[in-house]
């Protein structure tokens, strides 16, 4: 028996940034498996100036050519109002909004003694801010109807780090957080969310010597995504990364740790080698606020239970 097709007729996408690179990928995966989208693009330059609203329309172009629904919009997601107008232009054009892929972005290099503010606010506009401003427009909608698929975008640049990108790097990480509360605030009302870690070639990496990158299309992501923005997607507030053909789950995670009733400065230091060793690994996932305070007075209770 053949695995069934994974569709999604009948709902209603928001792509940010879906004229180029990834973004377009998602938008066209999507609608040929039969979604109605939202292209949400600007059309800037790399560093986010110099708007062309052609860059949306063309993508829609290709979708409705391919015998699909699609409108183009060019607010930006860098304003609270920006973040209302997109997803309005679904609301108004199908009455409803399934899901939400934040992909948009810009890029503005420095390093953090050279980085000017206007850089370094201009990226954070857009990736973090911008994320907060399309979900809260989205999530009221998405919870009244009890069903929403929400997709972020990090990159290994804000998780692990990468020199010369604070303003990247920062935005990427901060996903993570928008990403968990989003996820447990949307548990109860059927509204999953969850990031995307991508590697791919777009025009992100001008500059770059990409001569030995194994394959690394956009079209490798798309599918990654289209399963986290579908209605059978079982997981919420993960990270997924996806690069160069390979898929993982990304975590944050803790080592046992060590307890004592007192700490002094020598004693931390003396510990330190105890709570950095990595044998054992702690994964507490969605509802990891909870269990490690749970976790943490556990220990504290069993090993004072055991000094008495």
């Amino acid at each position: 028996m053949p695995t069934p097709e994974l569709r999604f007729d009948g709902r209603v996408a928001v792509v940010t940034g879906g004229g180029r690179g990834l973004g377009r990928s998602y938008a066209l995966l999507l609608a040929e498996r039969g979604c109605k989208v939202v292209v949400n693009d600007l059309g800037g330059a790399i560093r986010g100036d110099g708007p062309d609203t052609s860059v949306a329309q063309s993508v829609v172009d290709e979708i409705v050519a391919a015998g699909g629904e699609a409108i183009a919009n060019a607010d930006t997601v860098a304003t609270p109002e920006g973040g209302r107008a997109i997803v309005q232009a679904a609301l108004d054009a199908w009455g409803r909004i399934d899901v939400l892929i934040h992909n948009a972005g810009n890029v503005r290099y420095g390093a953090i003694r050279d980085l000017s503010y206007d850089d370094f606010r201009s990226v954070l506009d857009v990736h973090l801010l911008g994320a907060f401003h399309v979900v809260q427009a989205a999530f009221g909608p998405m919870c009244d109807a009890n069903y929403g698929r929400i997709v972020l975008t990090s990159s290994v640049g804000g998780l692990y780090g990468n020199a010369t990108c604070v303003n990247y790097g920062m935005s990427k990480a901060g996903m993570l957080g928008l990403n968990n509360i989003a996820a447990l605030e949307g548990e109860e009302h059927g509204v999953r969310c969850n990031v995307i870690v991508p590697g791919a070639v777009t025009r992100m990496a001008e500059g770059l010597d990409i001569s030995q990158y194994p394959p690394m299309e956009p079209e490798l992501v798309a599918p990654v995504v289209g399963w986290l923005a579908h209605e059978s997607c079982d997981v919420t507030g993960e990270m997924i990364a996806s690069m160069a053909g390979r898929v993982a789950r990304m975590f944050v995670a803790e080592t046992r740790g060590v307890y004592r009733p007192r700490w002094t400065i020598e004693d931390v230091a003396a510990a330190s080698p105890a709570f950095h060793e990595k044998g054992e690994v702690l994964d507490f996932g969605l509802h990891g606020h909870v269990d490690h305070i749970g976790y943490s007075f556990a220990m504290a209770r069993s090993e004072i239970a055991e000094a008495h």
